[in-house]
């Protein structure tokens, strides 16, 4: 996933709200959001090939989700980012995973990985390029690209031109998705929605082989969860909300 955008605890019933857009090889085989953690229940998307997840979150009100992080370091990679994704979240709190978050960095090799827990006490955000960044997000709107978030980012040599654009898009997204006043978290989602799949902001992308493969839309509320989701790129594929029922 290439393009996260975090509202935390900007709206008084929902302390966490995510519209993201994953991109990835257009042949990766992957399944949509279900159940596919039961103690504690977790519901996430599946990629068909490492068996990990991009984004996903549990009962506990715990959002977990990662983005490719461009670095011209030469990192080994031998285990999955999206494995650390589902093993973060089978614990009960964003602290909790912070913990197992930098004890598995020290223990195994991943490529690197912008990654951000989430629920209703703590926004967390690591960046990983063969040494472990750190810090604590505070209440707001944030948008996390592959050259990092808000407007903190590395432009690395492997593809600057690649780099200045996605974070001149990333500061496009930001700014469009400035809460309105009196805005509710499915109204913000909405525009959201509409801002992820316009062009005209970068961060739907078709190209030989690669593209937006899927878009999530979450909701987590003192109601519960919300979960919307669009199997294809969002310009053209409808969002539908997940039916949480079916997988109880």
């Amino acid at each position: 996933m290439c393009t996260l955008t975090l509202a935390w605890r900007v709206f008084a019933d929902a302390p966490v709200v995510v519209a993201a857009n994953r991109d990835e090889l257009v042949g990766r085989p992957s399944e949509p959001p279900a159940v596919v953690e039961s103690d504690p229940r977790v519901v996430a998307p599946r990629d068909a090939e490492a068996g990990g997840t991009w984004i996903g979150y549990n009962e506990h009100g715990l959002l977990v989700a990662v983005t490719n992080r461009w670095t011209d370091a030469d990192l080994a990679g031998d285990r999955s980012r999206g494995l650390l994704v589902r093993d973060a979240l089978r614990h009960d709190s964003a602290e909790d995973a912070a913990r197992f978050v930098e004890r598995e960095v020290e223990e195994n090799e991943f490529d690197g990985f912008n990654l951000v827990l989430a629920d209703d006490a703590a926004a967390l955000l690591y960046e990983w390029d063969g040494h472990l960044g750190f810090s604590r997000l505070e209440p707001g709107v944030h948008v996390v690209v592959n050259v990092g978030a808000d407007d903190a980012f590395d432009v690395p040599e492997i593809r600057p031109d690649a780099a200045r654009e996605q974070a001149a898009n990333a500061r496009g997204v930001r700014a469009a998705l400035t809460p309105k006043p009196g805005e509710t978290a499915e109204a913000w989602l909405d525009r959201a929605a509409d801002v992820l799949s316009d062009h005209e902001y970068g961060v739907c992308v078709h190209g030989d082989g690669f593209g937006t493969r899927s878009s999530s839309l979450i909701l987590l509320g003192e109601a519960g969860a919300r979960y919307w989701f669009a199997d294809g790129p969002p310009c053209k594929t409808d969002y539908g909300e997940v039916d949480l029922e079916a997988h109880l």
